[in-house]
């Protein structure tokens, strides 16, 4: 009698040791609450944010579909919309406040400007596009775009936010290769810990 032995199937990836608990109804759950209290850090840079103004205003109402717009800070916004154009000036500002904001979080490049520098492409001081140093769920074309057209790229980005899955999306350091040392930033050294020598030894207090 032949038999087989069994297959170890790989373990799925996970995001957090407990995730083993929460069963797929609750991931669907926690996805559609993200999905619909998406807290906005508007990034407007030119004659697009105009446009994101608009879409707020009473006429299109993007309140209604779970966007609430005016985060106080980065800190508390987990949906950056870029409008207007990006300058080399600039750029830094844009990453270092997405770095600020807590994950999950998401972007949406709103207008030409935007999205690869539009009818500034070739001017020295522009850069071409958000995207080279922020990643980008969204783009929205246009210049400018119509609110209707941020609407519409609101409702992708919640439909993404609907499917997606954090393991996938995130999934661990060792998955990723890195090393708990490279994680660490290297721009404030902490003060040694009281009881401990210039070595990291811990001192003989016992004497």
């Amino acid at each position: 009698m032949d038999v087989t032995p069994p297959v170890d199937l790989p373990e799925p990836r996970r995001l957090g040791v407990l995730s083993r608990l929460a069963p797929e109804p609750m991931k669907v759950v926690l996805n559609w609450g993200r999905r619909y209290s998406l807290w906005v850090f508007n990034f407007g840079l030119a004659c697009c944010a105009i446009e994101f103004i608009a879409a707020s205003m009473a006429r299109h109402d993007f309140i209604r579909l779970g966007v609430i717009p005016f985060a106080p800070g980065p800190r508390q916004a987990d949906l950056m919309i870029v409008s207007g154009t990006v300058t080399d000036k600039m750029a830094p500002a844009v990453k270092r406040l997405y770095e600020q904001m807590p994950e999950p979080k998401y972007v949406i490049s709103f207008g030409a400007c935007s999205n690869c520098g539009g009818p500034y492409w070739d001017s020295y001081s522009v850069t071409k596009g958000v995207d080279q140093i922020i990643p980008v769920d969204v783009y929205v074309p246009g210049c400018p775009p119509r609110p209707e057209a941020l609407l519409q790229g609101i409702l992708k980005l919640q439909e993404k936010i609907a499917k997606e899955s954090l393991g996938d999306r995130y999934g661990s350091a060792a998955d990723a290769g890195v090393s708990a040392a490279a994680l660490r930033s290297d721009l404030v050294t902490p003060p040694p810990t009281p009881g401990t020598g210039a070595s990291g030894g811990s001192e003989d207090t016992d004497r």
